[in-house]
């Protein structure tokens, strides 16, 4: 969703992968949710002058769900990831009832990885992704946080999430992740630029 076309959107819109969209309404946002959905699509991009206006009509047909997660660094300077359901991923969960997101975060981290005590660093960025689940369109809002672990940290993968690895990676160790993630955590990590 955007007001106008950045630089980064630009080369976008000229591929055949991409759907673009310059309305709001709420048919313009079902056909858009039905298409993105095909596998020859692999992004949309929604334009109108009043992003809070768009934002309200997209949210209208999801289920939203907040998340916190974490890209922990440990003393060596490597980052924590996780493989789970065949990609690799970064740990995060949904926002519990009466916690804090960034409470979930470190909480997610240390349920899915056995990570101790985790030191929370900065808010990084907050992605999002839609997905299905029992019938509905949910919308995963994940706030995602820089963390830090130190000492010797014995990594245990949470098994109930399906999480059958955990490694930790040095920056020229990335690119195996980078070919098997998703879009989203593609994004933090361009975002922590170490």
């Amino acid at each position: 969703m955007c007001d106008s076309i950045s630089a980064e959107l630009e080369p976008l819109l000229h591929k055949d992968d991409v759907i673009f969209l310059e309305e709001n309404s709420a048919p313009a946002i079902r056909s858009l949710i039905h298409e993105i959905e095909l596998p020859k699509f692999k992004a949309g991009i929604l334009l109108h002058s009043d992003l809070n206006s768009l934002q309200h009509t997209f949210w209208k047909k999801f289920t939203v769900l907040k998340a916190g997660g974490g890209a922990v660094w440990n003393d060596q300077k490597e980052l924590l990831f996780i493989f789970r359901r065949g990609k690799w991923d970064l740990p995060k969960g949904k926002l519990d009832d009466g916690e804090t997101i960034e409470e979930c975060a470190v909480r997610e981290v240390e349920e899915e990885t056995g990570i101790k005590a985790p030191h929370l660093i900065r808010h990084l960025l907050t992605t999002y992704h839609t997905y299905h689940e029992s019938g509905k369109h949910i919308l995963k809002e994940s706030y995602w946080y820089e963390m830090k672990a130190g000492g010797q940290q014995q990594l245990i993968p949470q098994q109930e999430e399906q999480i059958t690895e955990i490694n930790w990676l040095a920056t020229d160790q990335w690119d195996k992740v980078k070919e098997n993630s998703f879009p989203s955590i593609l994004d933090v990590l361009e975002k922590l630029n170490p």
